[in-house]
This record gives structure tokens, C-alpha cells and sequence, in this order.
């Protein structure tokens, strides 16, 4: 799960990161409020999911408040091109607060190393710029600390890294106690990223969060109940948010018009290059899970239609646990309460897979023997259907 950057930095203030002050606004008087009460020059920085928020003209600073005030009139509800997203976001919230006297902007950020099976911490002193960039171009500005679960990240191994980016010494032990509060943030929420771009060293000498992108693994959401607030399902897929909200394991794909669904994460994508190389273009992922009953099917059925790109559907069952007669009388069901216009090609196999098979003779949906039989036929009738 995504949090913006008002969140994040209530959680890197909540472990010790230094942060500006500051507070959001959903609305210009909002704006023009906070602006007063900090008493000082601001930066007003539109809050959506993405990075290269500047680039796309969602960061203004204001001298006063009566110009924060204009500003948050120009921002809030404005539709913006992310080229990060790569997609158009509208403001619905801005983050107002002190601006920082800046001398140096560096880039610090933990996150999962899965080859290694580990965390790693990165550090660079090229902050304020895409870290892609950087590593492309300049791989040697960056240091990399592969952190033990076991030992955490103690001061010798956190000065370590610092000394690998060619660190400003004279801030290395004011930096120490941010990056450790920073890894403790990170273990703390269960997050997958935690990344401060810049981390500013400013002329005063001190060290600050300038920045925060933080995101939190959604399968930790039971360990956190106080996280559901940040959940913002304005920037999110409508149908991926349905989904959701019905317990289905459902991924939309950009471009895609054959819609899939399967049991097991493994079968299904599967499916997905069958259905590629048959020369269709999944729409989904969806795994409907082991055991499914004929309601799940059902609802699974109806998220996937909804997406009106889909021309053809296909269903892939393999039962174990899974009964192919439950997913024929989800199938049937479905069909029956949907204004299904789209063919739907089943194939079903394994655990009652036959008992399935006679229900479905009962009507008009296509059935196949093998995965590919059935990838072929269904690019075949959603393309012909066109």
C-alpha cells in the first residue's frame, strides 16, 4: 500500500526523523491557514502516489500566505501528467510546510533485496534526482548496505556506508541516528520502501527529511489497524479496488482485452503466456484461490466483466481442493444474472472436473481439453467477435 508523503512523515517523525513542520490541506483557506501559523516561507506540494512531482508542476514554494493561498487554488482538484505514473492524477490534498534552507541533498532508502533475501540500505550524494538515473550513469555514486536481520543496523555499519558514498564527514555522525530511526521506521510498519529523496543537509547544519515515498506491504495490514486511514483509493484502479473490497486477488493490465481467471497464482499466469502467445492480450490477473466455492466464481465472473476492454473470458481450473462443479455452477450462475455479451471459453480438469463438464453442456459456453486448446479458441471467438 501506498502512503503520501504527509503520511510517511508523520511515521518518520513518530521513529525520530527529523521533518519540516507542517500539515495538509484539502482545501485553499487550509492552505492559507497553515501558511499563517508557520510564519514562514512554504512549500506546497501536491500529494498523489507518484515521484517527479515537480517536474510536473506540483511543488510551488510561497513567501506568504495570501500567495499559498492562490497557490492552493491553482492545485487542488487539478489533473496533472506524472511522467513517473506515466498517467494523469488529480490533487485532492496538499502538504504545506516550512521550507528548508538547503546546502545538500542526498538520497537514502531501504528496501527489499530478494535475490539476497535481504534488506538493503542505499545511499547516494546525488539526492534530488531519479535514483535510475543515477545508477545508470553514475553507478559509482551509489553505496549499497545489505543489512542482517540479525544485527540490525548498528552505528559501525551504518558510518560504513556513509564512508562508501564519500559522505560529507562532517555530517556523518549527525546522519548516523536518521538512518538508524529510518530502518527502525521501516521494520516498525512492515514496509517494502522507505525512501527520503533528499535527505537535506541545510546551511545551518542540520540534517532533515526533505522528502518520503513510502510503501507498506498490504499483507501486513492485520499487524496494523491504525494504517487503514492512509488507505487513499482515489488514485487506484476502480475494479482493482472492488476487487479488493471482495477479497479477490484480482490485478488489472494496461491494454489487455481477454480476461482470465484461474486457481493459483502459478496456473494463472500460466495462462497468461498461453494466451500471448496464442496472439491475445491478457486484460487480468486473477486467482480465485484453492477451494473456491460457486458465489466466488460468481463475483469473480463480475469483476472481470465489468472492465469493458474484455472481449472473451477464459477459465482455467485445475481442483485439488478446487471442485469443478463449483466453479461450472459459479460459471452458470454468473452467466445467468450478467448480461454476458463476450464468449467465455472453460477449461476444466482435476477434482469433479467431469461432473463440471455436464453442467456446462447445458449451455452455450465453449469448453477445451488442454490449457492451450483453450487459450487458442478464446483469442480466436473474442477477435472474430470484434
Amino acid at each position: 500500500m501506498k502512503i503520501h508523503e504527509f503520511q510517511a512523515k508523520q511515521l518518520l517523525k513518530q521513529y525520530g526523523v527529523p521533518v519540516p513542520e507542517g500539515q495538509a490541506a484539502s482545501t485553499p483557506a487550509e492552505v492559507r491557514d497553515i501558511a499563517s501559523q508557520l510564519g514562514r516561507k512554504v512549500v506546497i506540494k501536491g500529494q498523489v502516489h507518484s515521484g517527479g512531482r515537480g517536474k510536473a508542476g506540483a511543488v510551488k514554494l510561497a513567501d506568504n500566505p495570501n500567495d499559498a493561498e492562490e497557490i492552493g487554488k491553482a492545485l487542488l482538484g487539478k489533473t496533472l501528467f506524472f511522467a513517473q505514473a506515466n498517467s494523469d492524477l488529480k490533487i485532492n490534498k496538499l502538504l504545506v510546510e516550512e521550507a528548508v534552507n538547503i546546502d545538500k541533498e542526498i538520497y537514502v532508502a531501504i528496501t527489499q533485496d530478494r535475490a539476497r533475501q535481504r534488506d538493503v540500505l542505499i545511499v547516494s550524494t546525488k539526492g534530488g534526482m531519479d535514483i535510475e538515473e543515477v545508477a545508470h550513469n553514475n553507478p559509482a555514486d551509489i553505496a549499497n548496505l545489505y543489512i542482517d536481520p540479525l544485527l540490525g543496523l548498528p552505528d559501525y555499519a551504518a558510518r560504513q556506508v556513509l564512508f562508501d558514498a564519500n559522505f560529507d564527514v562532517a555530517f556523518i555522525n549527525k546522519t548516523i541516528p536518521v538512518l538508524k530511526a529510518l530502518y527502525a521506521a521501516y521494520v516498525g510498519t512492515d514496509a517494502t520502501l522507505a525512501e527520503i529523496n533528499p535527505l537535506v543537509i541545510t546551511k545551518e547544519g542540520t540534517v532533515i527529511a526533505g522528502d518520503a515515498k513510502w510503501d507498506i506491504d498490504e499483507n501486513s495490514m492485520f499487524r496494523h489497524p491504525e494504517f487503514a486511514a492512509f488507505h487513499d483509493t482515489a488514485e487506484e484502479d476502480p475494479i482493482e479496488t472492488e476487487a479488493h473490497r471482495r477479497g479477490i486477488q484480482y490485478v488489472r493490465l494496461e491494454g489487455g482485452d481477454i480476461g482470465i481467471i484461474g486457481n493459483g497464482a502459478g496456473l494463472v499466469m500460466t495462462t497468461m503466456d498461453e494466451v500471448k502467445r496464442a496472439g491475445g492480450k491478457p486484460a487480468d490477473f486473477l486467482d480465485i484461490g484453492g477451494g473456491a466455492k460457486a458465489e466466488a466464481v460468481t463475483s469473480s465472473l463480475e469483476v472481470v466483466l465489468s472492465d469493458p476492454n474484455v472481449k472473451g473470458v477464459l477459465f482455467n481450473i485445475f481442483g485439488g481442493i478446487t471442485r469443478g462443479d463449483e466453479v461450472a455452477k459459479g460459471i452458470i450462475a454468473g452467466v445467468a444474472t450478467l448480461d454476458v455479451k463476450v464468449p467465455i471459453v472453460i477449461r476444466l480438469a482435476g477434482t469433479r472436473a467431469a461432473e463440471g463438464a455436464e453442467l456446462l453442456k447445458t449451455t452455450n459456453l465453449v469448453p477445451a481439453e488442454t490449457m492451450q486448446e483453450a487459450a487458442a479458441k478464446i483469442v480466436e471467438l473474442a477477435y472474430a467477435a470484434k
